[in-house]
């Protein structure tokens, strides 16, 4: 299976893509799509949308997690994110995938065990999990493949359940 994580933004957007054989995870690509700060906010939404595109085109995910909004005291801010996130969400089902949500808290729960580990701490863990030599840059690309992780966790265990279920 292949996951697509992605931490949304307007001025970066993180992604990461894994690949979960049975318990075994496997980076596959990940890094950012950016956009330049004084250029008009429907031109950065048209090219986090474009580039997200072809980055499913090219990978050929099977699933996408975002991490769900933070909202911060600044509503510029989370209003920009929420329409980045919009059209994120949009090419993902547009590809025709599922999509699944994570808070900030249930993604550092999955990584780390602990709901308010620090952001290191998270970074650290993805690297351990992913066998990387360094941890991924900037920060939203780590928190990407976080996402990514999280979900290949939630997926085992939700699947599980189900098939309990199922019985």
């Amino acid at each position: 299976m292949r996951i697509l994580g992605i931490d949304p933004g307007i001025a970066i957007v993180g992604f990461g893509f894994i690949d979960k054989n049975g318990s075994k995870l496997t980076p596959v690509q990940y890094g950012s799509i950016q956009t330049e700060a004084h250029t008009p906010e429907e031109e950065r939404l048209l090219h986090v949308y474009e580039g997200m595109l072809q980055l499913i085109d090219r990978y050929k995910p099977d699933a996408v997690a975002l991490e769900k909004l933070f909202f911060n005291r600044n509503v510029t801010t989370a209003m920009s994110v929420g329409q980045a996130r919009g059209v994120l969400v949009l090419a993902a089902v547009q590809r025709g995938l599922a999509v699944a949500e994570y808070t900030p808290m249930q993604v550092k729960q999955a990584i780390v065990g602990y709901g308010k580990a620090e952001k290191r701490q998270v970074q650290e863990m993805v690297r351990m999990y992913l066998k990387l030599c360094a941890i991924p840059k900037p920060d939203d690309v780590a928190d990407a493949l976080a996402v990514a992780v999280c979900h290949a966790h939630s997926y085992t265990l939700n699947s599980k359940i189900n098939e309990v279920l199922r019985k």
